[in-house]
């Protein structure tokens, strides 16, 4: 098979996924084809040059919706013979985006295309285009449904991590975050976001609360103790999959989860000879992608197998990677990473993560991937693992290796 290639990795800065924040004027589709054309303008594309953009968001509904894919090319300065393909793995989406591009160029099916993902949180509410597993009763019942915070809190508790342990990771997350954007560690991947006027919107992540400490976490209600224990009584639900459990332990709330933001990503993945056609250097070789399913109701489990597929697809083990970003979707999804791993943590998450800077659902899959490849460059490491956790009960990885 032939072998795919990073070739570039940008992305917006996430603004605040609310009315007031700096990104929320800007339509998901404007996003997208401010990414594309960041990449063009930064590659010297040609605009026929690309197979396919595939790209990921989750809640394809209202000005989400359709194949919003092939609304950002003819919206950007693409030919209009390059098509689109939008694509949802949930959470996972713009890493899946990313993995579909590599698996068809390694497999001779084109020798370039754009992926990545966009969400806009404060414009389309999550959860706005309904899902079946949630309210479809069959399935449900069947499923042994409950929210992802529910999940989240169902790791805490069977793993052991209390509260302060999920509260520790949420601080060093914003501790981490503040220290890579005062040193400049993002500066490569980020385009800075302006009007229709061209007047700057945003350059930064906006969501990050560096202030943050064990104090002021301290003081929030657990967000699931509710739902979970009153109305509708979703422990219960849990319970009876897992009744060897007593109780759920409530430990998440908004400080220690990811937060609710606008953004989008776009990586460069080709050939060797599209990069030796446009006079392109590859930054990184794809090495391995894997996904998984896993259980539906716990959930969040998804990087640990997804992980040790990854690795036996690239002959490696947990000990040839130098660095891994895990999507913090909630703390105790990390802590369980580490746990399952017995990792260092100084190199997980390097630079922080959700918590700190937000999880624009289809677009951070691709976000974390350029991350991890702006980390291998900067501290001249050779290997990365990105990963995230699916709702409904899935997982996806990819292996980047510097060339």
């Amino acid at each position: 098979m032939a072998e795919a290639y990073v070739y570039d990795a940008i992305r917006s800065p996430r603004g605040k996924g609310r009315a007031d924040g700096a990104l929320h004027e800007v339509t998901a589709v404007r996003l997208s084809a401010d990414m594309l054309n960041a990449l063009k303008a930064r590659n010297d594309l040609a605009t026929d040059a690309i197979e396919d953009v595939i790209w990921g968001n989750v809640t394809q509904i209202g000005e989400q919706g359709g194949c919003l894919a092939r609304s950002a090319v003819l919206l950007s300065d693409l030919d209009q013979s390059v098509p689109g393909l939008s694509i949802n793995r949930f959470c996972a989406s713009g890493l899946e985006a990313v993995n579909l591009a590599a698996n068809q160029v390694r497999a001779g099916a084109g020798e370039a295309y754009v992926a990545g993902g966009v969400e806009m949180m404060s414009r389309v509410a999550m959860g706005s285009d309904g899902a079946a597993i949630a309210v479809d009763p069959e399935l449900a019942m069947k499923s042994y449904f409950v929210p992802q915070g529910i999940s989240a809190d169902l790791i805490a508790t069977i793993h052991g991590f209390g509260r302060d342990d999920c509260d520790a990771f949420a601080v060093e997350s914003q501790r981490r975050a503040a220290a890579a954007w005062a040193e400049g560690r993002f500066a490569r991947s980020i385009v800075p976001i302006s009007d229709r006027n061209g007047l700057p919107l945003l350059n930064r992540d906006e969501h990050m609360r560096p202030e943050t400490d064990m104090a002021s976490l301290g003081a929030l209600n657990p967000a699931f103790k509710e739902v979970g224990e009153v109305m509708p009584g979703f422990d219960a639900v849990a319970i009876l999959k897992y009744p060897r459990l007593e109780r759920v332990d409530h430990v998440h709330h908004a400080g220690n989860s990811s937060g609710i933001v606008d953004g989008a990503a776009a990586v460069l993945v080709g050939s060797k000879a599209f990069g030796e056609a446009h006079g392109l250097r590859p930054r990184a070789r794809i090495r391995a992608t894997a996904k998984i399913g896993t259980d539906p109701t716990i959930m969040l489990t998804g990087p640990v197998p997804v992980t040790e597929r990854a690795l036996r697809a690239a002959g490696m083990t947990i000990g040839d990677i130098d660095l891994f970003e895990v999507n913090e979707a909630f703390s105790a999804v990390v802590l369980r990473f580490l746990q399952a791993f017995e990792l260092d943590p100084a190199k997980v998450n390097v630079n922080g993560g959700a918590i700190a800077m937000g999880h624009p659902l289809g677009a951070t899959g691709a976000m974390i991937l350029g991350t991890a490849l702006d980390e291998l460059e900067r501290s001249d490491k050779e290997t990365a693992l990105a990963t995230l956790c699916v709702a409904s009960g899935m997982g996806a990885a990819t292996i980047l290796e510097r060339v």
